[in-house]
């Protein structure tokens, strides 16, 4: 006993491992903006998350069977050797949130993708909390276990509001802000602009949340902060709203008037593009030309969606594309050409405002080159010989006159920078000529302006440029004649 008592005590040595950080946030924002986010393409990023996936198993020697057989291998605490490991989860919940992303954008014509969408964001929620539970070990730091919980509160929050059960999805939504707002005070400087802008993309999810369970002041908030919106927020805030007011009024246009004709409006996501379309002009005024030009290129891919969905209901319906007894095209044909006439139509209205910004840099010292304009009065004459082309409008005198006055004042605005061209580049014989047709359709364009109401606006831009290439055609004149 002696002996035994002079004997230190055996102490069980506690094993020290590396404390590993894994700042999720900003991996899967730098990830994201390189591959395809930057432009909606989730179906490069998911790709990308595959690859990214297949890369680490590779290196870290954690395969899932091999090539003839399947044997699944999930990350568990006794891999916590290498940093790397965490990334395996957390690319996994990426590649199955990016997956049901897709999927929404396709629901849009394809309401059955809705279904597989659930799945694949039930399936990120596993991976998330998979990654949440790895990060809650000693080994990781607190910087990251509060970035898991974040992230897994997002994914979870994101999941319930697509399922509609809105007390939950606030409830994570909400869990996901506070700790990103924490992270945000805790962070350096360079690092706050990413939890910052996460915190101001949860706020329209959350405004939504509220008033489905009951806030109607919330939609009014939606509505302020879509004023002030850019990017993918912009993109949320459209379709939370386009939501809402499915719920407030059925669903938003019931009948459109066009050309002298009134057709029903049939599926749900073409009346609620044209409910937007309704009010997009109030939303423009006021707006930055660069401002305006985000909107109406992403009112344009409404548009485009709607149109898809329109031909779909054709398709499954052949009885829709027979004329009328009358000769007339059926009202959905007729919807059709409206839906296509509003594309073309802001299609060429954000072509002016790209125009009007090369202007502005031309009085602010940045002279726009007229190569340039050339092109996008080329986008214009595109547009409107589409235009001239529409389904049941071609026996339209009235409507057929205003296109082809339309063209003449685009066709003379391109030839005066055609001449600017020419003149630039020293072939003075060209430039005449171009000028002198171009002085040509400006005359008849200014008869045209002054002949119809409509035209009106034109007379000044007219001036201004048959102005202009008179004095173009004198001084090249002049400069041939020495």
């Amino acid at each position: 006993h002696l002996e035994n008592a002079d004997q230190p005590e055996e102490t069980t040595p506690v094993k020290q491992g590396p404390v590993f950080t894994i700042e999720i946030l900003k991996i899967i924002n730098d990830a994201q903006q390189q591959h395809g986010l930057r432009h909606s393409d989730y179906q490069r990023y998911r790709g990308y998350c595959t690859r990214r996936i297949r890369r680490l198993r590779k290196t870290l020697h954690l395969p899932q069977g091999d090539k003839r057989h399947f044997k699944r291998r999930d990350v568990t605490e006794l891999h916590l050797k290498d940093e790397r490991y965490l990334y395996i989860p957390l690319m996994l919940t990426e590649r199955a949130w990016g997956y049901a992303m897709q999927l929404r954008q396709e629901s849009n014509t394809e309401p059955r993708k809705r279904f597989h969408l659930v799945s694949k964001l039930r399936k990120a929620v596993h991976y998330a909390e998979q990654l949440e539970s790895l990060c809650q070990s000693e080994l990781c730091d607190a910087r990251s276990k509060l970035e898991s919980q974040a992230y897994a509160a997002w994914i979870r929050g994101s999941f319930f509001f697509e399922v509609k059960a809105w007390k939950e999805a606030m409830d994570n939504l909400q869990q996901a802000q506070v700790v990103y707002e924490k992270l945000c005070s805790a962070v350096n400087e360079c690092d706050q602009a990413v939890y910052k802008n996460k915190c101001e993309e949860l706020v329209p999810s959350l405004r939504y949340c509220a008033y489905s369970i009951g806030d109607n002041t919330a939609i009014s908030d939606l509505k302020s902060l879509h004023e002030t919106a850019q990017g993918e927020l912009l993109d949320t805030l459209d379709r939370l709203m386009a939501e809402a007011r499915q719920k407030e009024g059925g669903g938003g246009v019931s009948e459109v008037s066009w050309q002298g004709r009134t057709v029903a409006v049939k599926p749900p996501i073409v009346s609620a593009f044209l409910s937007t379309e309704q009010e997009l002009d109030s939303a423009l005024e006021g707006q930055t030309t660069e401002a305006n030009i985000d909107k109406l290129d992403r009112h344009v891919i409404n548009c485009k969606d709607a149109i898809a969905a329109l031909k779909d209901e054709i398709n499954n319906d052949p009885a829709t594309k027979a004329k009328l007894s009358d000769g007339s095209v059926s009202p959905f044909q007729h919807l059709l050409s409206y839906l296509t006439y509003i594309r073309l139509n802001r299609s060429n209205q954000r072509t002016l405002f790209m125009i009007t910004k090369a202007y502005s840099g031309e009085e602010e010292g940045k002279k726009g080159k007229p190569q340039d304009l050339i092109r996008l009065y080329e986008l214009i004459l595109q547009n409107l010989n589409e235009m001239q082309q529409l389904v049941g409008l071609e026996q339209d005198k009235d409507y057929q006159d205003n296109i082809e006055a339309a063209l003449t004042g685009y066709k003379a605005y391109r030839c005066y920078y055609i001449g600017e061209v020419l003149t630039g580049t020293k072939k003075i014989s060209g430039s005449i000529g171009t000028l002198r047709s171009c002085w040509k359709l400006l005359f008849f364009c200014h008869w045209k302006a002054r002949l119809r109401k409509h035209f009106k606006i034109w007379t000044e831009t007219i001036s201004r440029f048959y102005r202009g290439c008179k004095k173009y055609l004198f001084s090249t004149s002049s400069i041939t004649s020495i």
